[in-house]
This record gives structure tokens, sequence and C-alpha cells, in this order.
């Protein structure tokens, strides 16, 4: 299945999306927020994130604001942070965009918590630029998390925060990569490991036989990784 990170799929004319809820099957014990690519929307990982999911568990796909993306000639898509070229996404990161939208994904962790789900039941992941989102929420958020699933994505911050200053050092972070990704070529995904190997202590790093989208190989993998983290 495609899910290129270029690619609109949202109407223009509605700048404002709530987030695609899939109500757990069964009585509610963890919860996931997923975090959609540039020019996507929550609805885009939902449906496939229903497939693979436990019954207790609740998963969360909120939209992205609406911004103009530099790199598509201020072109207006859903985005959780500006990017200005794919050459050197590590360096050029707009870290002020991803601090704006690592408080949106916050808020919908306190929330959960208040509806009862303590905050390490909680999984937050993403693809492409949203995981990237996902990795600064992980390391960035003050109480435990239950995983961070990172898909087809980079390293956000333009270098290694200390390692004393991040939270959630302990929890299992699962990542992946696409061997042919034409759009974050497999170095990103390379260079990504490596810094979170150099202090995480629960990192797994695999790669796919796929371009800048999810196989089903992969996908089989996540539901793996979440039922270890929260049960079947």
């Amino acid at each position: 299945m495609q899910l290129t990170a270029l690619r609109p799929f949202f109407n223009p004319g509605n700048s404002s999306m709530k987030p695609v809820v899939l109500r757990p099957r069964i009585k509610q014990t963890a919860s996931l927020i997923f975090l959609h690519g540039l020019g996507d929307t929550g609805h885009g990982w939902a449906g496939i994130l229903n497939t693979i999911r436990p019954d207790h568990l609740k998963v969360i796909c909120p939209t992205a604001p609406v911004i103009p993306i530099s790199l598509n000639m201020g072109f207006r898509m859903p985005a959780w942070f500006d990017i200005e070229s794919l050459d050197n996404l590590e360096m050029e990161t707009d870290i002020e965009g991803v601090k704006k939208s690592a408080t949106t994904v916050f808020d919908i962790i306190e929330t959960e918590i208040r509806t009862g789900i303590p905050s390490n039941k909680i999984i937050i992941g993403g693809f492409s630029q949203g995981a990237a989102l996902a990795l600064y929420c992980a390391l960035h958020y003050e109480k435990p998390l239950a995983a961070c699933i990172a898909l087809s994505t980079f390293f956000p911050e333009t270098r290694l925060p200390d390692p004393k200053l991040l939270h959630n050092k302990d929890i299992p972070f699962f990542q992946a990569h696409g061997e042919m990704d034409n759009i974050l070529p497999l170095h990103y995904g390379e260079n990504t490991s490596k810094k979170l190997k150099s202090f995480l202590k629960q990192h797994e790093f695999k790669t796919y036989n796929m371009q800048h989208e999810a196989s089903d190989k992969e996908l089989e993998d996540v539901k793996s990784f979440i039922e270890k983290v929260v049960g079947h």
C-alpha cells in the first residue's frame, strides 16, 4: 500500500479536522496516538491500524493543521511542521513547528489520562513527518509512556539533545524504514537509529524491501510490537 509523503489527501477548504478515533471493541486498557505524514489526514492511517490493533486498544489519528509548505512552493496542506527541502532534513527541521505540534499531541495524551488510561499504557507513533514528531514527543513528554513507533522517518532535532534532559529513555522504541525509500533515503533511518541507540535501552530498527510506504511485513511487525507492549 502506497502512503506517499507528498501526495495531498485532503480538502483544502477544510483546514480543521477532528481526529479519527477507533473505539476499542472491548473494555479499553490502552491507547495509540498515530501521526500521519505530510499531506495526509488522520483517515489515511486509521483504516490500516484498524486491521492490526488489539480489541482493547483505542486508536487516535489526529490531522495536522493546514499550513504553507516551503518545499511545495508555499502550497498549503496538512503538516505538523514546515519542510524547506528533502536534501538535508536533519539540519533544516522547523523545530519551532515541531514544538508547536507537540503541544497538540501532549494535550491528546493528557485527555486520555483524564479518561482513566495511565500514561504508561499510551503508545505514540507515526509515519514520515508524523514519526519525526512522535519521536520528539516521546523524548520530551515528562510522564512515562508505553512505547514509540517511528516508521520511515528522521530525527527531528538539528543536533542530539543532552540525553540527561530527555524522557522515556527506558521504553521500547520500534523504528522501521524502506530500503528503497525514494523520498527519505535509507541513510536518514540509519542515522536516526544510530542516534537513538546511543542512549535508548530498548531500540529496535528494521528495514524492509519497500519505498516510502508501509508493507504487509512491516505492519505485521508493528502489530506484534503493539501486542508485546500492551497485550493482545
